[in-house]
């Protein structure tokens, strides 16, 4: 059997059932495309542009339906999206700032039901427990006082969420990066300096990371403890 004939008879390269997967996330895909076409100036706040903004995590939220995981952790992301787009909602206007902070913070807490504790792997702990004190100490002088307590237990929960991430490993590993990645750009953008194209590498790794962590629900969780 020649190497031609031989690549014939090797497996597909794509599966049934990430076929399935990549047509679910066309949805995810196309509303996504439509909100960096859209690209809505932000001091032009309406519920247009927070149906725009919140359309691809809804559509995770659909897409993790066809999940085939335990119903308990499938249930709790789809929770944790859900929360996610009313804060995503709530950013639109700058009023309601704290309203999404808070509910941001819900679905943090969610993802973190979600992960679990298993394996714990507190050695992940080393070297986020120092980069939270850092950036959040530099952010906080920034902050108006009454900012304070709420972006505090923010940072809180989103560096649990961060720990159990990387612990479970997979895709899941990767969201929970992406996701501080995008909240760390947006803090500092918001309070401190304002960064070039910080809106664009916010939306594009918040997209990213609730995608990532969407699909963990499609993978098995790694139990190893080391």
């Amino acid at each position: 059997m020649d190497a031609w004939e031989e690549g014939l008879s090797q497996k597909p390269c794509f599966s049934v059932q990430q076929l399935h997967l990549c047509r679910g996330l066309s949805p995810f895909l196309l509303t996504c495309a439509i909100y960096f076409l859209l690209w809505i100036p932000e001091d032009q706040p309406s519920w247009i542009s927070a149906l725009v903004k919140c359309l691809p995590v809804l559509c995770l939220v659909v897409f993790l339906r066809a999940a085939r995981s335990d119903r308990g952790y499938r249930a709790l992301l789809q929770g944790a999206l859900l929360c996610s787009a009313v804060g995503d909602a709530c950013l639109i206007w700058p009023e309601a700032f704290l309203y999404g902070v808070t509910a941001f913070t819900v679905a943090h807490l969610l993802y973190l039901w979600a992960l679990g504790l298993t394996p714990l792997r507190p050695g992940l702990l080393l070297p986020i427990v120092p980069a939270f004190f850092l950036y959040n100490g530099l952010v906080l002088l920034h902050l108006p006082p009454g900012m304070v307590p709420m972006l505090v237990t923010y940072s809180l929960v989103l560096a649990s969420m961060l720990w159990r991430g990387l612990a479970r490993g997979g895709s899941a590993r990767w969201g929970a990066l992406l996701f501080t990645l995008s909240d760390s750009v947006l803090a500092w953008d918001a309070f401190v300096q304002s960064l070039p194209h910080a809106r664009l590498v916010v939306m594009t790794t918040y997209y990213a990371a609730q995608l990532l962590i969407a699909l963990s629900a499609f993978q098995s969780p790694r139990l190893k403890s080391r």
